[in-house]
């Protein structure tokens, strides 16, 4: 029997790739856009947003939260959806930036947190079973806020400039190990009802992340570090100018932090085995 999903965020990073596991399989796709998309064999896309949501089916087998996930909890706390299975993306800043100096990343994870819990109960109160997806550092689609960014800036000036500080742990992961995640988490009865850390395959300090990074570009930027003390008054400067736009103060101050999480209970729960840190310049858009 053909099984039925809603995704939303279809045509994001994490929602294509997801897409494209859930047809391969056999599902039948009914997926959100905020623009208008030809229909494929096996995939309907509704044109809309939470703002203006089409008139969506009323039933289905599973629904993927890939977007926002504070706009969907809140549609999915008051939708009539007749559905058994969530899974839903949020990330790992709940935790990383609940003690942030800057006031607008610790709403962010406030609110990150209020909305994974609100998932869970609706879930709850339903009937249905949830399971949150909290990735880490995401790859691979030339479309993230991290490593693309760090490509961009270094690509218009030639090198990339890192702190001494920039040593703190990180486990880049990759789109395509998320998408996989969460196909294999919509079947898997202990990933019911829970919540997951989903880190890559690999541990790495950040500064070695840049490097690997930038050693697949043609030609290859070149890394530079200098004294913190140096990097802090260059940072300064820099976006006191507006020459320097994309950096925010916080994540420079987490260069220093590891930010690590356990893969156990998700490898242990549906399978979850994330690959090691290998990017290639394919995943980061020219430009």
């Amino acid at each position: 029997m053909t099984r039925h999903a809603l995704v939303f965020g279809g045509s994001g990073a994490i929602g294509a790739a997801l897409i494209a596991r859930l047809r391969t399989a056999g599902w039948q796709v009914d997926a959100l856009s905020r623009e208008a998309r030809p229909a494929q064999p096996g995939l309907r896309w509704w044109p809309g947003e939470f703002a203006a949501l089409p008139e969506l089916p009323t039933r289905c087998d599973a629904v993927f939260s890939c977007g926002p996930l504070d706009l969907f909890s809140h549609w999915y706390a008051a939708t009539t959806l007749e559905c058994p299975r969530v899974v839903a993306f949020g990330s790992t800043s709940d935790a990383t930036k609940r003690d942030a100096n800057d006031p607008g990343e610790r709403e962010l994870a406030g609110r990150l947190r209020a909305s994974a819990d609100r998932v869970l109960a609706a879930a709850r109160a339903r009937g249905a079973a949830a399971t949150l997806l909290r990735p880490t550092l995401i790859y691979g689609s030339g479309r993230d806020r991290n490593l693309s960014r760090i490509v961009q800036l270094a690509r218009r000036t030639g090198f990339f400039v890192l702190p001494g500080h920039a040593v703190g742990r990180r486990q880049p992961v990759h789109v395509e190990d998320l998408a996989g995640a969460a196909q294999a988490a919509v079947d898997a009865e202990a990933a019911m009802d829970r919540e997951f850390a989903l880190p890559g395959g690999e541990t790495l300090p950040y500064r070695a992340m840049v490097a690997r990074t930038l050693a697949v570009l043609t030609p290859p930027p070149r890394l530079v570090v200098v004294p913190s003390p140096v990097f802090a008054g260059a940072y300064a400067l820099a976006r006191a100018s507006g020459r320097l736009q994309g950096l925010p103060p916080g994540a420079v101050a987490r260069m220093r932090e590891d930010l690590v999480f356990d893969v156990g209970p998700a490898r242990e729960a549906f399978g979850y085995a994330p690959r090691a840190f290998a990017p290639d310049a394919g995943m980061f858009a020219v430009g």
